[in-house]
């Protein structure tokens, strides 16, 4: 073998091939006598068997992507859909006094929490009786407003899972900071808390952008139960 031939790699070989599509047009018989082993077994495969097996499971590829895009979209609609009625019951709501009941209750109901609780430590005086509205300590009050976004974790003893109708079943939470102005931060007129039986449910690494959103139009339906600015 000559030393020119004895330098050639087999990245030479492929880049030859991949630049001169024509070599297997004026050798067209090694497209059948080339021989591969097969990923699906050990039997021998010709370059086009081999091929066409590549292309298969290439489009098994895309067919499983296409699936998983359609079932994120099924599942976007479902969480639009329970967000809008949601919201909808909430401005049906004709008595402020009634609405953190019905958000708690619609809340539960339409996302599936096993625990739905709230407090308003800001309410009007008219609403001092309201379960809503029983009296916080400075410390939950300091907590809510230092989160710049809802906390997502286990249930490590806070005071606000009391808030709960089974605090001890509680052992994940999510806690969000109900505010006047969503944009603001520091400041807070109360929290909602979503518990679950299931320490997996709520953790810190998911997402909290839903979450986020549910905070404020939460916030915006309980700004009628906050003293009248006018």
């Amino acid at each position: 073998m000559s030393s020119g031939v004895q330098g050639i790699t087999e990245t030479d070989i492929a880049n030859y091939l991949a630049n001169t599509p024509s070599f297997f047009e004026r050798h067209a018989e090694l497209l059948s006598t080339v021989q591969l082993t097969s990923p699906h077994g050990q039997r021998a495969v010709s370059l086009q068997e081999r091929q066409m097996e590549m292309l298969r499971d290439k489009i098994r590829g895309l067919e499983g992507k296409i699936i998983e895009m359609i079932r994120f979209g099924q599942d976007n609609v479902a969480i639009a859909d329970k967000l809008h009625r949601w919201t909808r019951t909430l401005l049906l709501t004709a008595r402020p006094a009634e609405l953190p009941e019905v958000l708690v209750r619609e809340l539960a109901h339409h996302y599936m929490i096993p625990q739905v609780g709230i407090r308003v430590w800001d309410a009007a005086p008219a609403f001092a009786g309201q379960p809503f509205a029983q009296p916080v300590s400075d410390d939950v009050k300091v907590f809510a407003a230092s989160l710049g976004q809802p906390y997502c974790g286990v249930n490590s003893g806070f005071e606000a899972a009391q808030w709960l109708e089974e605090p001890a079943s509680a052992k994940s939470l999510a806690m969000l900071p109900l505010r006047a102005d969503a944009a603001a931060s520091g400041s807070a007129f109360g929290m909602l808390v979503l518990a679950s039986p299931d320490a997996a449910r709520y953790t810190a690494e998911m997402g909290t952008e839903f979450l986020v959103r549910i905070g404020e139009l939460a916030s915006a339906a309980l700004s009628r139960v906050l003293p009248s600015t006018d």
